[in-house]
């Protein structure tokens, strides 16, 4: 079961589900492109087209997708027609790197009402009795406020994407 909030201050988003498998093995599928690709690219409401890892701190990340039809994406389309975009394109660098437990990246996103400027995904892992407790948080929403609220049901939806990836 994943839960997702938005902080007080407006800034963040938080999810986090628990996945029945070791932490070492989520790690593996948060920083190994092979199995992002796999597990990312399950979401329906868009084709991933690329997801480049250079898992390390100060490695780069990039990942591009295309909206399926039938998609419905809302005030984001919006803002995707404003920067005359056709793809959702995401990249950034890896600022932290602590396997099995903390993997923290920029995250620039073509489809913000700011594209240019960085936000931060922090992903913690804790071992739990029956396997890792994954909690997602995304920083730097402020002034972003359609993207913050967009997120709440994304990483909702990435969480599930990787829980189903282990079963």
């Amino acid at each position: 079961m994943t839960a997702s909030n938005a902080m007080p201050d407006q800034d963040a988003v938080v999810s986090e589900i628990e996945i029945a498998a070791p932490p070492e093995r989520v790690f593996q599928a948060l920083t190994d492109q092979k199995q992002l690709f796999h597990w990312w690219g399950k979401e329906p409401s868009v084709e991933l087209t690329v997801f480049e890892m250079d898992a390390r701190k100060g490695g780069k990340y990039r990942y591009a997708c295309t909206p399926r039809s039938a998609g419905d994406f809302g005030a984001v389309a919006e803002q995707m027609k404003k920067s005359k975009a056709s793809a959702f394109e995401c990249h950034g660098e890896v600022l932290e790197y602590d396997p099995p437990r903390l993997l923290v990246w920029s995250w620039i996103a073509n489809w913000h009402e700011q594209p240019d400027h960085a936000t931060t995904v922090r992903w913690e892992l804790t071992r739990t009795a029956t396997g890792t407790r994954v909690r997602v948080t995304h920083s730097g929403l402020r002034n972003e406020p359609i993207s913050r609220k967009d997120y709440g049901q994304g990483w909702e939806g990435v969480l599930r994407l990787l829980e189903q990836y282990f079963r």
